[in-house]
């Protein structure tokens, strides 16, 4: 059975060669052994150039030493942004769970590939390589007795758990896509994603737990299919011991699984079927189905985990997402297990049952790279270092962020409580639909600076550009503008499922030629890259574009404030004026019209006296998705009275604080700070 008892300062920061992933000149084939035939190239820099200037040698280097091929590719690429025409690796074939699994089995069985950190803690279970490929044989083997077929795609549904990744990595096994839906999700957003993956198949469970708390997930299914008329089957897992009332159509999991063979043969698949669907937030309301494939997805999530985190053999890499979205598709799984990783499952919350939930993990796992959210950095932060303090963090070597820009007071409490001034935060841009991280500090040079609250460099085979309102590209450093990429990589979606055309009026329409990534960037003097927030996240106050991730960040600098949320409003004279939502530290006891003063002090003297906030509304927390987004698009419905267009609040980790808004707005006056 899957479930097992367990065993139980702005200041720019110089990274120690010893702890971080640095490329001595001389070093340079170690460091990357596929550099050996890229002509004397040497050091990050120099690679990073080469990857770029000669993108087809680099990549096809890369493929054919850390991917193994049933058959190799015949051609490298075949791109065309202008056309939203993105092909790697053709004539090639292999199996993704091969990659994952197979190789790892041949030479290290008994090396753990899952640490499942359990809701309840203390209660982690581990599983090696080979019993994951036992697990993964199993489902698959399921899935074909009961008619899922290459080219079918399975709609998952699971917390984060062994048996989802072992069904992620069945799907991949017998050529059939997954559709992962966060299990945090309504059953009207569910049905959406099963009816526009035109799923047969669906992977649940009775119940899941998180933070203490039951989730009623089967039921949540049953509402959904109701509405699903492409679904035959449900396949229903037990997380908890709870009986749930089952259907004709529902198949009691892992009961049928012990009826199947321990081996399944794996599909061979052509580098550009699809691997998996991931949908995420549209404009238009209505969710992307993205489209990651097999062979350039893989190889980029494995090189970006390998280079970003200064990954080796040994390590346990601990990333704290949500298998549902992408950033536990690539950090969580992909990446880690075609590495022969060791990687961590966490299917808790950062304050549960208390806020030292995480370096309480870090000191029993030993986790050696930590990849978490800045949201949650935030919250923890709140607490105080006493938490954090209270365990041992020897074994950590690099910090990670993810998700959204993070401040710098976030990012200085992250490396000096933490990290005890000795490892790396390495603050990652990226999105669901590059499938890995493209700008980040490391890799870099050994005694290359870090920037706080900066992405900084582009990854290999990367090249950002900035464009301008006109569509040109801006040259120079010390700019702003349009973050683009100007060139393809493997990683990168390839369309939204059934509409293309959308994939290139969002993507490669905007500015032809380019790939768009809807985010604004400042490039520094030296030439680093800062992620200035989402371009529809931008404030024009009387002619003045303004990120509110940059307002944010001064907000937070502010002793007394532990996250903010800043979105622009209608204003008759401006144009648009500038709103904050703050969340106050435990035990702060100062005047509200005396911190809104301050705040206004520090925005002006940090950004410009246009950029200060009209109005301040104090708060006790933020309205959030599961995965710690902050929810903007809800406030600035508040802040509009547009109520009743708030739409659906189910996914918000507690809909209660909308509530809470909306009263607090209602009580106090409208007026300027």
């Amino acid at each position: 059975m899957w479930l097992r008892c367990g065993c139980a300062a702005s200041l720019r920061v110089l990274a120690s060669p010893l702890r971080v992933l640095g490329l001595r000149r001389c070093n340079t084939a170690a460091f990357m052994p596929e550099s050996t035939g890229f002509g004397g190239v040497s050091g990050r820099s120099g690679l990073q150039e080469f990857s770029v200037s000669s993108s087809e040698s680099f990549w096809a280097a890369v493929a054919r030493h850390r991917l193994s091929w049933i058959r190799p590719f015949t051609a490298v690429q075949d791109c065309d942004l202008s056309r939203g025409r993105i092909r790697w690796f053709e004539g090639g074939k292999l199996n993704v769970s091969v990659n994952c699994l197979d190789r790892h089995v041949h030479t290290c069985p008994d090396r753990v590939a899952l640490m499942w950190e359990r809701d309840e803690k203390g209660s982690e279970v581990r599983y090696t390589y080979r019993e994951l490929l036992e697990m993964t044989c199993r489902v698959g083997n399921l899935l074909r007795r009961h008619g899922v077929k290459k080219g079918d795609c399975v709609t998952i549904y699971m917390p984060t758990c062994p048996l989802a990744v072992a069904s992620m990595l069945a799907c991949a096994r017998i050529g059939a896509a997954h559709n992962v839906v966060f299990a945090g999700f309504s059953a009207e957003a569910l049905a959406e994603r099963i009816r526009d993956a035109q799923s047969s198949t669906v992977i649940t469970v009775n119940q899941g737990i998180r933070g203490g708390k039951i989730l009623e997930l089967k039921k949540t299914v049953d509402t959904a299919v109701q509405s699903c008329p492409t679904v035959q089957q449900v396949f229903v897992a037990m997380r908890t011991d709870s009986p749930v009332a089952m259907t004709a159509r529902d198949i009691a999991m892992e009961e049928e699984m012990l009826k199947e063979d321990v081996v399944c043969e794996p599909a061979a698949m052509n580098s550009e079927d699809t691997l998996f669907l991931l949908y995420t937030s549209g404009s238009t309301g209505k969710p992307k189905g993205l489209v990651h494939t097999q062979a350039g997805y893989l190889l980029y999530a494995a090189l970006t985990h390998r280079y970003v985190f200064n990954y080796h053999d040994g390590d346990v890499f601990g990333c704290v997402a949500d298998i549902g979205w992408i950033t536990g598709h690539s950090y969580g799984v992909y990446g880690p297990l075609a590495n022969g990783g060791t990687t961590v499952l966490f299917e808790s919350t950062p304050v549960y049952p208390d806020p030292g939930r995480y370096w309480d993990m870090v000191e029993r796992l030993q986790i050696n790279q930590f990849y978490g959210a800045p949201t949650a950095i935030r919250l923890l932060l709140k607490f105080g270092d006493e938490w954090v303090n209270k365990y041992d963090r020897s074994s950590l070597k690099t910090l990670g962020s993810v998700g959204e820009p993070i401040n710098t007071e976030a990012w200085e409490w992250y490396y000096r409580v933490v990290g005890e001034e000795r490892c790396p935060v390495v603050d990652t841009w990226w999105q669901t639909e590059t499938g890995g991280i493209c700008i980040a500090p490391r890799p870099s040079d050994p005694d290359a600076e870090i920037v706080p609250g900066m992405a900084m460099r582009p990854f290999f085979g990367i090249k950002p550009a900035l464009m301008d309102t006109e569509g040109k590209v801006i040259s120079g450093n010390d700019a702003s503008g349009a973050l683009c990429l100007a060139q393809p990589w493997p990683g990168m979606a390839r369309t939204i499922h059934n509409d293309h055309q959308r994939f290139m009026e969002t993507y490669c329409q905007p500015y032809p030629g380019y790939f768009f990534t809807g985010d604004g960037a400042y490039r520094s003097v030296e030439g680093y890259y800062q992620i200035t927030g989402r371009l529809d996240d931008v404030i024009n106050v009387s002619g003045h574009r303004i990120g509110t991730a940059e307002i944010e960040d001064a907000v937070n600098q502010c002793p007394a404030v532990a996250e903010s949320a800043v979105i622009g409003y209608s204003h008759d004279i401006k144009g648009q004026a500038v709103f904050a939502f703050v969340v106050l530290k435990k035990n702060v006891d100062v005047e509200e019209a005396d911190l809104s003063r301050q705040l206004n002090g520090i925005v002006s003297e940090k950004i410009a006296k246009y950029a200060c906030p009209d109005f301040i509304q104090f708060v006790q927390r933020l309205p959030k998705t599961r995965s710690g987004k902050i929810m903007r698009r809800v406030l600035r419905k508040v802040v509009e009275l547009d109520l009743d267009s708030l739409g659906d609040l189910s996914t918000l980790d507690d809909p209660a604080a909308v509530q809470e808004i909306i009263q607090g707005h209602r009580d106090t006056s409208m007026k300027s700070t």
